[in-house]
């Protein structure tokens, strides 16, 4: 093997970008490991974790180039990053005494008719280009994570001052007027107004919708904080006045973890003074499931929408041990939570449902846990799990050698923005941990909840075959899904 290293200096590229970059090289047969990334200290951390050195006085506007591969593999592998890199690079097509592209939001808004701007930096410089992008007057979605709450609540004051809506931070998918942002999926346009402090929960609820014959008009994804003490559901409130003025709005839907008590009370407040009328499709102990709630709200606009579509193992049997969670959507992992602790007891977490059922440091634990790998603290320079799934896919090996584990239970999430064939990289594992397992003397259950539509471009059907072809049960609903789970480490549906 050979680990060579290039630093170009003063050259940038897009995170999400470069993320993507990577993962295409690192695919590559014979290719150990690939990190191509901006000279971030987060990424000079694991550019040394990955054995290489880099020069004292690289910055984070210098691009690394690292890759460790065979030696007949390497040309190919540097040839394959050039390539890529090259053509994220283009610039579009213009004539000789055009003016240069923009280089701000601001900038851009000026020489563009412009309705929304859209921030993928790194949450550290997420803040500029948001604010940037209020000042000029445009409502912004903030795609960026690990962006500081302090900030948050500084964009969104500023945008109640002036009237402009702040999607998120860490908003991980919105629709606004038909056109998906971030992660979406492909649904019907119709009556349905969401407002979302959640990605993966918004995502179900819309296929699900799809599946009830239910169509969107906006989804409106505000960020995971939004409806706490702290931000005080600023967005939120400014995104249910937005969409009770919105002619093809005929009802709201509000879905997101439980609110803070304070900020609960005032939402459902200004819901009962809207003429839009408003449901609640919240998280908690007292809550129907996001299947459950999807159902009354289809039910509302005159969809149906029946038992979701599942993909049973013909022969399921009863598996003793730990039940293993291993999430890309943190509203998923909750849900799944809520349901397993209430017939299996805590479910250890890094986004525990109580601070004494959180997971130690390094994530494990003989009992039964769930883990949410899109959590902040495990994206940071690293593609999201929905992109990349290979985290999980590595964990789920792990567990297959644990022998206190009996079922493992996961999410594959479907639509633009997400890894364009999970089932490709995630069934080969699945059956290779099934028979670990059963070489080892144990019975290993792998059940997973698929979120999509049968027009997403993974395609939804395929995908479910797949999956299901490598021993897994597949769920269209996440709460069927964890149940099935539950009901096969010895806990009742």
């Amino acid at each position: 093997m050979t680990r060579h290293l290039d630093v170009r200096r003063g050259v940038y590229h897009d995170s999400v970008a470069l993320m993507q970059v990577s993962r295409t090289v690192g695919d590559l047969p014979e290719v150990d490991a690939a990190l191509v990334a901006m000279g971030t200290e987060l990424n000079l951390d694991l550019l040394e974790g990955m054995g290489f050195e880099a020069p004292g006085d690289v910055g984070p506007s210098d691009l690394l180039i690292a890759v460790d591969a065979a030696d007949d593999a390497l040309p190919g592998a540097l040839a394959r990053a050039e390539a890529a890199l090259t053509e994220r690079a283009r610039p579009a097509a213009g004539g000789f005494g055009d003016e240069p592209s923009p280089r701000t939001i601001g900038s851009a808004a000026e020489h563009a008719d412009a309705s929304l701007a859209f921030v993928s930096t790194p949450g550290q410089y997420a803040f500029l280009d948001a604010m940037d992008a209020l000042e000029s007057g445009l409502p912004v979605v903030v795609f960026s994570d690990n962006v500081p709450v302090e900030q948050e609540v500084a964009l969104k004051q500023r945008a109640a001052e002036t009237g402009l809506l702040v999607m998120g931070p860490d908003c991980g998918t919105a629709v606004v007027g038909g056109v998906g942002l971030g992660f979406a999926n492909v649904v019907r346009p119709g009556s349905v107004g969401i407002v979302a402090a959640s990605g993966t929960g918004a995502q179900q609820v819309m296929t699900l919708l799809d599946a009830a014959g239910v169509g969107i008009s906006h989804c409106l994804g505000v960020g995971g904080r939004d409806m706490s003490t702290d931000v005080g559901g600023r967005s939120t409130h400014t995104a249910l006045e937005l969409l009770d003025g919105d002619e093809a709005t005929e009802l709201i839907l509000v879905v997101g973890k439980p609110p803070a008590p304070e900020v609960a009370e005032a939402l459902r407040a200004q819901a009962k003074a809207l003429t839009t009328p408003v449901q609640f499709a919240l998280l908690g102990a007292d809550h129907p499931d996001l299947t459950a709630a999807t159902a009354d709200a289809a039910a509302s606009v005159g969809g149906q929408l029946g038992e979701p579509r599942r993909w049973d193992q013909p022969e399921r049997p009863t598996s003793r041990g730990s039940l293993r969670g291993l999430f890309s959507g943190g509203t998923l992992c909750d849900e799944a939570m809520l349901i397993a602790s209430t017939r299996l007891g805590p479910v250890r977490s890094n986004i525990p449902l109580h601070p004494e059922w959180a997971l130690p440091q390094d994530l494990h634990d003989a009992g039964h846990l769930m883990i949410d790998f899109g959590d902040d603290e495990l994206t940071q320079g690293r593609p999201h799990p929905m992109i990349d799934g290979s985290m999980r896919t590595e964990r789920l090996r792990e567990e297959a050698a644990d022998p206190n584990c009996g079922v493992v239970l996961l999410d594959v999430v479907l639509g633009h923005g997400a890894h364009s064939d999970p089932a490709a990289e995630l069934a080969p594992a699945i059956t290779t941990a099934i028979d670990e397992a059963r070489r080892g003397g144990r019975t290993l259950s792998v059940v997973i909840s698929l979120v999509g539509t049968g027009d997403d471009p993974q395609g939804l059907e395929r995908q479910a075959k797949a999956l299901h072809a490598a021993g897994a049960s597949v769920h269209l609903s996440n709460a069927d899904a964890a149940r099935t789970a539950v009901a096969l480490v010895g806990g009742t549906r």
